[in-house]
């Protein structure tokens, strides 16, 4: 059986790769730049980012700082080696079969993710944060046998996942997978995957609620480490911290892929909190922070207890960067932050500021090897000034599994549809207007309303229900339920709080609607459709 690419598949599992769209619904997908040109036809992602480090002499440097301890590129090729060993022999794991990964930001997480890599698997990778019937939703969608799990999130794993091991962060403890490498040998190459073999499966919450997986091939996670650091650099002598998780695709690429490709170190930050981020740059006198505009603005009221005089750049992604949060962090820091934009399907950026931060509030220039533009209703690209769908063709693109009436939505002519209303200017900056569908992005997550409303709905109180999104200083926006109740005497801010926690029991507690309003009914067109518009406004 052959790849995509043409070349014969390595994977023996083929479910995946039968779960992309017909090619006639990928977007185009160019390797036509100059920095993208000669990727062979055979290609593994661990061996082009972690074996090619150890050849160029990287064994001894630091990859990872975690909470006072440190791997090197050689610790991280040997537990990288034993890990896959367990898959294979311990597993049965065959090329091409899923392996659900999930944990917090921690050494060992990111020695699984390559280890399944190395022999050929699927990565999925899921956030911390999620809850069983979440999980079980992608595990079914994936067809996912094997899971490896840190101790600590053990608890609702075993219901979701047939196979599953369990780690400590440091992979030095007493859980099973830490005792079980231990027993393997720290040898064996790479699976030499075709290029174009999937090797990871990113989910990310619709707007009908169900999670979509984006799938990525090998030749994408060594792509996108040639794009977007010819903008927001990686160079010699950097250390890296970050403050999404590995499951982000902005997490990864900044925690885990770039740092292998230029050999620098990465700070992993297991709980992102403000004071958290800053204390990881004081300590390990980080140059280069990854983190959105959520985190920054939190950041603001701490920052001044901090030594931070390592830091020589900032970038932000995951939602709108508001001038004023440029503002303030640059007057508290001295430090100009890098705007940019990227997006699950696309793996990573392809839209950035400069170092120099020419135009600030905007959203940059379309990153080296991306082709970028504004079209409007009819497809058509529109001249500086005009306001439609941001689209962008390049290295990566949107394959999602098994959804094709969802992927025919996302990529229209080739271009991929962000779901973004952008303008771009004469000087050929791109400046970000809104959301083209009813997505609430909320401190740099992507909350789908019709999920929050299904679980607020499911409430014994709850008659009905709608969610929106409102404005938000500090998180760009939040989540509002706006409620009737069966009984509307029971109106109270502790049946408010009752319907947070419920919501919060079910669901990620990042979806939680942080307002609740009560209404007597929902406002409704003649048609009987929800006017959402009426809920986002100031509501009595």
């Amino acid at each position: 059986m052959r790849a995509p690419g043409g070349v014969p598949s390595a994977h023996v599992d083929p479910f995946i790769r039968s779960q992309l769209p017909p090619r006639e619904l990928w977007p185009t997908l160019d390797y036509s730049a100059p920095h993208l040109r000669g990727y062979p036809d055979r290609l593994n992602a661990c061996e082009a980012l972690l074996d090619a480090a150890i050849e160029a002499g990287a064994g001894e440097r630091p990859v990872f700082h975690y909470e006072g301890l440190t791997w090197s590129f050689r610790h991280l090729l040997d537990r990288v080696q034993r890990i896959a060993r367990v898959l294979v022999d311990d597993f049965g794991l065959v090329p091409g079969e899923r392996v659900l990964l999930r944990s917090g930001n921690t050494p060992m997480v990111a020695a699984c993710w390559l280890a399944v890599a190395r022999v050929g698997g699927v990565v999925v990778n899921t956030m911390p944060l999620l809850r069983a019937r979440e999980l079980a939703h992608i595990v079914e969608k994936a067809q996912v046998r094997v899971g490896l799990c840190e101790l600590a999130l053990a608890q609702e794993m075993p219901s979701v996942v047939k196979d599953v091991a369990f780690f400590t962060p440091g992979g030095d403890g007493e859980a099973d997978l830490d005792q079980r490498l231990e027993a393997k040998p720290a040898s064996g190459g790479c699976v030499a995957t075709a290029a174009d073999d999937p090797v990871l499966v990113s989910f990310t919450s619709g707007t009908t609620g169900n999670p979509k997986g984006a799938a990525h091939f090998h030749r994408d996670v060594v792509a996108v480490t040639d794009c977007w650091p010819r903008v927001y650099t990686v160079q010699a002598g950097d250390v890296i911290v970050g403050s999404p998780t590995l499951a982000f695709t902005y997490g990864l690429a900044a925690s885990l892929l770039y740092p292998l490709r230029y050999r620098v170190p990465a700070v992993l930050v297991y709980r992102p909190t403000p004071q958290g981020i800053l204390e990881a740059i004081e300590r390990y006198r980080a140059t280069s922070l990854y983190s959105v505009p959520t985190l920054y603005q939190a950041m603001l009221e701490h920052a001044g207890d901090y030594d931070l005089s390592s830091l020589r750049k900032c970038t932000s992604a995951g939602e709108n960067l508001r001038t004023r949060q440029w503002e303030q962090w640059r007057d508290a820091t001295g430090m100009r932050i890098v705007n940019g934009l990227g997006t699950t399907e696309m793996l990573t950026h392809f839209v950035s500021e400069s170092m120099e931060v020419a135009c600030v509030g905007s959203i940059g220039h379309a990153v080296p090897g991306y082709r970028v533009a504004v079209l409007d209703d009819g497809g058509q690209p529109l001249p500086p000034g005009g306001r439609g769908r941001l689209a962008v063709t390049g290295p990566t693109g949107c394959r999602y599994i098994g959804d094709p009436q969802r992927q025919r939505a996302y990529v229209y002519n080739g271009w991929n549809l962000t779901g973004d209303v952008c303008e771009r200017d004469s000087e050929g900056c791109f400046w970000y207007v809104d959301r083209a569908d009813d997505m609430i992005v909320s401190a740099g997550y992507n909350i789908s309303p019709q999920e929050v409303e299904r679980a607020v709905a499911e409430h014994p109180e709850v008659a009905a229900c709608a969610v929106v999104g409102v404005p938000h200083e500090a998180r760009g926006n939040v989540v509002r339920a706006c409620v009737v109740l069966r009984d509307r005497q029971a109106a109270t801010p502790e049946t408010a709080r009752a319907i947070q926690d419920f919501v919060k029991s079910a669901l990620a507690p990042y979806k939680y609607p942080r307002e609740v309003r009560f209404l007597d009914e929902l406002p409704r067109t003649a048609t009987g459709k929800i006017q959402r518009f009426r809920l986002k406004g100031e509501l009595q």
